[in-house]
């Protein structure tokens, strides 16, 4: 099992992950360290249990805040699926449908 090396607000850890998923470990303690710097920048230094704790609260408020939005588009999706599908049936239905009769016009004539 290989062990990463990463760095979340300025400290150093060793953590142990799966053959293969380096890269995610390192793209997750990017964010993470993302949140902790900004804690650090708008706190100052905190004790490392609190920085890691609010830094996770904070990923997890914007992961939070994804997901409302995905299940808001997701949504919207579905309501413009039923819409094209609707318009679709209806443009089918005009291609099927039989020509419309010829109008019969009357045109009087003026004696000259």
């Amino acid at each position: 099992m290989p062990e990463v090396s990463i760095t979340i607000g300025g400290r150093a850890f060793t953590v142990a992950c799966q053959e293969g998923e380096e890269h995610y470990l390192h793209a997750a303690a990017a964010l993470l360290d993302a949140e902790a710097s900004a804690l650090a920048a708008q706190i100052g230094r905190l004790p490392e249990p609190k920085m890691l704790l609010m830094a996770g609260l904070m990923l997890a408020d914007k992961a939070a805040g994804m997901e409302e939005q995905l299940k808001s588009l997701e949504e919207a999706q579905k309501a413009l699926q039923a819409e094209l599908a609707a318009a679709q049936a209806e443009i089918e239905a005009l291609r099927n449908a039989p020509p419309p009769e010829p109008e019969k016009i009357e045109v009087p004539v003026i004696p000259d």
